[in-house]
């Protein structure tokens, strides 16, 4: 009798505090390989694997470019959930053209606003092994092949050159009649004035409320870039927000706001690429450390 209720009492301790002990269970990240030697430019198969609680939200970032490293493929990210844990599973093919032993870098999981990184990953990169005793071949001597339509070839480029002269002479003679009432000419807007416009007719969309946040942060990223590159003249759109974060670190920003424009724009990559979906608090902290940033930026350049 006193076994029954003492199994009884364990089940109900389990579906009590089972949930708990799950969510407190600290977020994992690894990588595997399914070899760590390979030849210069052969792909390789890596596996990145997470694993958290399901009562956190979290996702993996995973870098545009690694050194050392060309991306062949990048497979879809699978997630499961199961016993109060989530998890992630995404498969990357990857080679290498540097000989050595290479390094592919730990991966983030960003959880919480918190990162966990996995273990780094040694590869080797070698040569196709040469067998000395093998005969020696030589490069052959190119072979010219007459082509038997050349002469149509040189015809039909006089006859298109004779054209495009009577075309060109042509259309330059015809008289382009004068227009009757001139343009009104638009006032252009300052980089600060568009800026300031465009960032106003984002908020009213009110994207991240109808599920396109991913959008609203490609917008928001992409009116700061246009400003930097009007008002700066720095070429911010061929540049990652990494390399706009250094870029406009060089412009002697206040330590605290340099560090939320910076983290703002990490966000806006965390959202784009590693499908993070934050809060509505985030979003509007985000938007607010753009304009504010803009203003700052504008008020710099003039003194």
């Amino acid at each position: 009798m006193l076994k029954g209720i003492s199994h009884i009492v364990c089940v109900l301790l389990l579906l009590l505090f089972g949930p708990s002990v799950y969510a407190q269970k600290t977020p994992t990240v690894k990588v595997s390989t399914d070899r760590n030697q390979i030849l210069i430019g052969e792909p390789i198969h890596l596996i990145l694997e997470a694993e958290m609680p399901s009562n956190m939200r979290g996702a993996m970032i995973l870098p545009d470019s690694i050194p050392h490293f060309e991306f062949i493929e990048k497979g879809k990210v699978d997630s499961a959930e199961r016993d109060g844990l989530k998890t992630f599973r995404q498969q990357l093919t990857v080679t290498s053209f540097d000989s050595g032993a290479v390094v592919f870098p730990p991966i983030a999981l960003l959880v919480n606003n918190k990162k966990y990184h996995s273990d780094s990953i040694s590869i080797s990169v070698g040569f196709h092994p040469f067998d000395p005793k093998q005969d020696y071949h030589d490069i052959r001597d190119i072979i010219q092949i007459e082509n038997p339509y050349i002469v149509y070839v040189k015809w039909g480029i006089i006859g298109l050159t004779a054209l495009s002269v009577f075309l060109f002479i042509y259309f330059t003679s015809l008289k382009i009649p004068e227009e009757k009432q001139p343009r009104k000419s638009v006032p252009k807007l300052t980089p600060f004035e568009e800026a300031m416009k465009a960032l106003q007719e984002l908020k009213k969309q009110n994207l991240p409320e109808s599920g396109q946040a991913k959008l609203f942060y490609t917008r928001l990223n992409d009116i700061l870039r246009w400003f930097v590159l009007r008002k700066l003249q720095i070429l911010s759109m061929e540049k990652t927000n990494e390399e706009l974060i250094l870029q406009l670190r060089q412009m002697h920003m206040a330590p605290e706001q340099f560090s939320k424009l910076a983290e703002a724009l990490r966000m806006s990559d965390f959202v784009k690429f590693a499908k993070y979906l934050p809060g509505n608090s985030d979003n509007e902290r985000n938007y607010e450390v753009i304009e504010s940033s803009v203003h700052i930026l504008n008020e710099m350049d003039q003194s």
